[in-house]
């Protein structure tokens, strides 16, 4: 454990200094982004000025370690496009990104489970050809380009659906015009997303199918739906939790394409405007924080993992892998 916290500590430094150094050395004015237009007509005075305000006039190392000083103190600085505090501007718009990346999410891990089941009992069947083939159809569809589509389908051509916000202006309190501003960003996060997976619990299915314990347990007489539900779906599942522990991140990447695309207000949006407008502070935050998620997932995958096969760490001889288990207590 005290590793994993080392390691996690380590982490986190190096990338907010790789993402402090590579923000200051990209080209683009930073004071654009705070005085806008000003900027652009400030003489070489003035400018000194406007730099020694925001901090901007020392060298990258003075001001990576000033920054990371008020760092540890919970200052994180303000935002140069909004004049208010970085932290306080991610709070106002996290809950949109939750709520279309957490329902994504749900849904992506129940269909692409039920998906990946119902192709591996009809294998080279009829619905096992048509969902293969659509699913790697839809998989193969860049984001932003099926969102676009899916705009000029619905929102110009029907207008049956909004192509932007998460809600109509004045009427942010409803639950179903939030409902329908999100229905063609989830649609897009779940289809970029739900075959990866489902292929995956299919491919893993019908290698337990072929395994030797079923071979025996279809030699006793038992049904081949008890057998696939039973014993082969229970064997694949801490694979599949370990799978979508490290695709959070996957699909949280994602979801900011699909925020920029609907001008959906949530932190994708919000990540290309700070690095768009050199909006230092705030695209820190962002960096940050989706550095931890990625890391806190995967050293939850790893833990699974780890309780899966004792081997691949130190977890307790006791926890043995699953696979056959229950079969193997019938036995």
């Amino acid at each position: 454990m005290g590793r994993r916290i080392l390691y996690f500590i380590l982490s986190i430094f190096f990338l907010s200094a790789v993402t402090f150094y590579m923000a200051r050395l990209a080209p683009g004015d930073p004071l654009v982004s705070y005085y806008g237009d000003r900027a652009k007509k400030m003489g070489p005075k003035e400018r000194k000025w406007a730099e020694e305000k925001l901090g901007l006039d020392d060298p990258i190392t003075v001001q990576y370690i000033r920054w990371l000083e008020r760092a540890f103190q919970g200052d994180f600085g303000i935002s140069y496009k909004y004049k208010t505090d970085a932290v306080e501007v991610i709070k106002g718009r996290a809950g949109n990104t939750l709520i279309l990346g957490g329902i994504g999410f749900v849904l992506i891990f129940v269909l692409s489970l039920l998906l990946g089941v119902l192709c591996a009992w009809y294998e080279d069947r009829l619905p096992d050809r048509v969902i293969c083939k659509i699913g790697t159809v839809t998989s193969c569809i860049p984001e932003f380009w099926l969102s676009l589509v899916l705009i000029l389908i619905f929102s110009v051509n029907l207008r049956l659906l909004p192509s932007s916000g998460a809600y109509t202006v004045g009427g942010e309190g409803g639950i179903g015009d939030r409902i329908r501003h999100l229905i063609l960003p989830m649609v897009v996060v779940v289809a970029g997303h739900l075959w990866y997976y489902a292929y995956m619990v299919r491919n893993r299915l019908l290698e337990e199918v072929r395994a030797d314990y079923v071979l025996l347990a279809r030699a006793k007489g038992l049904h081949k739906r008890s057998i696939m539900f039973r014993h082969c779906l229970w064997n694949i599942m801490p694979s599949y939790l370990s799978i979508m522990a490290v695709s959070v991140s996957h699909i949280l990447g994602g979801t900011y394409i699909v925020e920029t695309v609907f001008s959906y207000p949530g932190l994708g949006t919000l990540a290309y405007e700070s690095a768009r407008y050199q909006d230092y502070n705030l695209l820190m935050v962002l960096c940050l924080m989706s550095g931890i998620l990625v890391i806190l997932c995967n050293m939850a995958a790893q833990v699974i993992n780890e309780m899966i096969d004792p081997r691949m760490g130190t977890a307790p001889a006791t926890l043995k892998s699953r696979k056959g288990g229950r079969l193997a207590n019938k036995r």
